[in-house]
């Protein structure tokens, strides 16, 4: 382990990240990414998808630790709420397709929940999509069973309702996994049959992407990372998130290429491109037990970068950030 990072974890934890932050910055991404695993993090998966070159492809440390089977590039990886990029792409395709209304009020889909959710009657589809509707985050609540994972929508929905609202309608923003859980009742309820279906056939499909999954059950274990929570000894990669707009899987080059089309235009078109600008961002950050992730692209180098980092808590998510922006400095110099 170099020098500075044995200085830094002697003196105190939390000062890891500013360590990581002052260190000399080393002259390629693979360095980067091989250092970034001195610093609490068992595992990182590095993707750069730059225009006019090939994709390349960075790791270090352990896909599990347990087994020493070294961190591999191509794995697959729970990609947590950057699957709400998703859930907005196919709620605005069916918005251009006119089979939804931003400006309907979730009562209006979904009228069994008028005085269940505060307000219900006037939180609009536009509202959830943002983070503007005031609905309280069903994983706030301080029963909400992270070590028991329930399988329903309905069952982790029940954790959001009857509560007061965070604020009134559209006067203000927070997020909450609410809206995106609830939104994906509402395309399952337009369409007849699960939004997952839908993202296959509208984007997954016309993209080729392989290896991108809507829940955990879909894969081989052995094909994903391990998870891994500061202080937890045991690997977290059989829970199984269901709630819509967090619980895909997929690799990071499946990832980049997504997060490329949805950001060029290429995979809505003119007319929903628009409607998604209005309405949600185009880039995420994702975090479950054991995993955190970040899917960007930067304009300034036309440059897509994801990178996951299978271990949370702590000062996990401050020394990932970190290490992300020291990469974006190393591919700025280049």
């Amino acid at each position: 382990m170099p020098t500075i990072a044995i200085f830094c974890i002697a003196i105190f934890v939390p000062w890891l990240a500013g360590c990581a932050y002052l260190k000399p910055l080393p002259d390629t991404v693979q360095e980067q990414v091989s250092d970034a695993v001195n610093y609490d993090l068992d595992g990182i998966i590095v993707y750069v998808d730059k225009k006019g070159s090939s994709p390349e492809y960075y790791s270090a440390g352990w896909k599990n630790r347990e087994h020493k089977i070294p961190a591999d590039p191509h794995a697959l990886f729970k990609i947590a709420s950057i699957s709400k990029l998703y859930i907005a792409a196919a709620t605005v395709k069916l918005v251009s397709k006119k089979r939804l209304s931003l400006d309907k009020t979730l009562t209006d889909y979904l009228p069994e929940l008028a005085g269940r959710i505060e307000n219900a009657d006037k939180i609009t589809l536009r509202m959830m999509l943002q983070h503007r509707s005031g609905i309280p985050n069903f994983i706030d609540d301080p029963k909400f069973p992270w070590e028991n994972l329930t399988a329903d929508a309905n069952g982790l929905l029940k954790f959001g309702l009857d509560k007061p609202a965070d604020f009134k309608p559209d006067t203000d923003y927070r997020y909450s996994n609410t809206n995106y859980l609830l939104i994906g009742m509402i395309v399952d309820k337009t369409l007849g049959y699960s939004h997952h279906r839908f993202i296959k056939q509208e984007i997954l499909a016309p993209l080729k992407l392989t290896h991108t999954f809507s829940v955990l059950s879909e894969v081989d274990l052995q094909d994903v990372v391990s998870g891994y929570y500061i202080g937890y000894k045991g690997d977290l990669k059989t829970q199984n998130f269901v709630g819509a707009g967090g619980s895909m899987v997929a690799s990071a080059q499946d990832v980049g290429i997504f997060l490329r089309a949805l950001n060029d235009g290429s995979l809505l078109g003119a007319e929903a491109q628009a409607i998604y600008t209005s309405i949600y961002v185009y880039e995420h950050t994702g975090l479950l037990g054991g995993y955190s992730s970040i899917a960007r692209y930067h304009k300034d180098i036309d440059t897509v970068v994801i990178q996951f980092v299978n271990t949370s808590g702590g000062n996990s998510w401050m020394i990932t950030e970190v290490n992300y922006n020291r990469i974006l400095r190393i591919l700025r110099k280049q």
